[in-house]
């Protein structure tokens, strides 16, 4: 599951998760299914947010000119 998981795109991984929390949601899933659901639920919520720290790594990076405009990227220090 979690090798299935990892080659998901974030927007895969989002959609997942939000059918993950509907399914939840709905009260009609069995005790144990339940519980497989929350597991994978934690496990795509994980890969969001790995993606999404990711990503904002990426932008910090970027330099602006005195226009505004991308001038390249710098390390990000902390990050």
């Amino acid at each position: 599951m979690a090798d299935e998981i990892e080659s998901l795109s974030f927007e895969e991984a989002l959609a997942q998760l939000e059918e993950v929390v509907t399914q939840l949601d709905s009260g009609d899933v069995p005790l144990e299914r339940s519980i497989e659901l929350y597991a994978r639920g934690a496990k795509l919520k994980e890969h969001c947010d790995a993606k999404l720290k990711a990503a904002e790594e990426k932008v910090a990076q970027i330099t602006l000119d005195a226009k505004g405009e991308p001038t390249g990227a710098k390390p990000v220090e902390g990050m």
